[in-house]
């Protein structure tokens, strides 16, 4: 650590080599339930950090949601830095979220601010049940997601050969770890990062447009197969009579079914419902001569 430093006041471009990738997902994976911890060796220059190495931070605390560097851990490192890389310094340091995502925790906080105070130390972090990862770094005096992060690929440049077979199945499994940040090579040593077009966000939009269009048509022809294949229940109004408690056509007036019969003989009759115009109260001419004549009086 270089206490003397000054506070950078602009995100500072982060070069890692791409094996130091690899190995730190590798230690994550081992570890699917717990988190495991590291540092990053390499150089901090001309306001870039370049990672060229990693050491795995052997006999730390390492729990469900946190992760702690031990004496043990710190003996372990130093010994490991001063055997292989002695003329490297420690730049930062690495832990994994399995399942949390890539943020720091206020645990995670309090040892980059005590443990990794300079300028030009950062974070990074890797989930491995998302492979999602990144990289926090001081901006001012605060703690940012860095922006600017470049994987460089040392064996770039070499001539395309005809590979044996366990080359080309290492091949196939760094394939598998896809980078987010897309590099091109401009000359030996010096990389650009190239800022994501609008292309792929549009591209994007128009999967989804088609995908929701698509949905509508088949829920639109689904509907229509089963309005026209399954039966359908219609339903016809109808009155019912209070007196005789008959079914009425309200627009014939015809009777349609009489519930009063036990037998059904009489459902799906049609009889005229028009009201018989003869009144039950009007005797008939028989029965008034019977009344005249039982009211009749003897002549005498």
């Amino acid at each position: 650590m270089n206490p003397r430093a000054k506070p950078l006041s602009a995100q500072p471009s982060l070069l890692i080599d791409s094996e130091v990738v690899r190995q730190i997902r590798q230690h994550a994976r081992a570890s699917s339930k717990t988190e495991v911890c590291g540092v990053l060796i390499g150089q901090d220059r001309d306001h870039r950090i370049q990672v060229a190495a990693c050491i795995e931070g052997q006999n730390a605390e390492e729990a469900g949601a946190h992760v702690t560097f031990t004496q043990d851990t710190w003996e372990h490192i130093y010994a490991v830095k001063d055997q292989k890389y002695p003329a490297e310094r420690i730049v930062g340091w690495y832990h994994s979220h399995p399942g949390f995502g890539v943020f720091l925790s206020d645990h995670d906080t309090f040892i980059h601010k005590n443990f990794f105070s300079s300028p030009g130390q950062v974070a990074w972090v890797f989930d491995p049940h998302s492979d999602e990862e990144g990289c926090f770094g001081w901006v001012s005096g605060r703690i940012e997601r860095l922006i600017q992060i470049g994987v460089v690929d040392r064996r770039g440049g070499e001539d395309a050969q005809e590979r044996t077979r366990s080359e080309l199945t290492s091949a196939r499994s760094a394939d598998s770890e896809a980078v987010a940040v897309h590099l091109e090579k401009l000359e030996a040593g010096s990389i650009r990062i190239q800022q994501p077009d609008a292309e792929g966000s549009e591209s994007s939009l128009e999967r989804l447009v088609f995908r929701v269009f698509f949905y509508l048509v088949v829920w639109a022809l689904g509907f229509g197969l089963s309005w026209y294949v399954f039966p359908r229940v219609v339903v016809m109004p109808v009155l019912l009579d209070p007196r005789t408690g008959q079914l009425i056509d309200p627009q014939t007036g015809q009777v349609l079914a009489d519930p009063r019969d036990a037998n059904g003989a009489g459902a799906g009759k049609f009889t005229s419902a028009k009201p018989d115009t003869r009144s039950s109260a009007q005797p008939s001419p028989s029965s008034q001569s019977d009344k005249k004549g039982d009211n009749a009086q003897p002549k005498r």
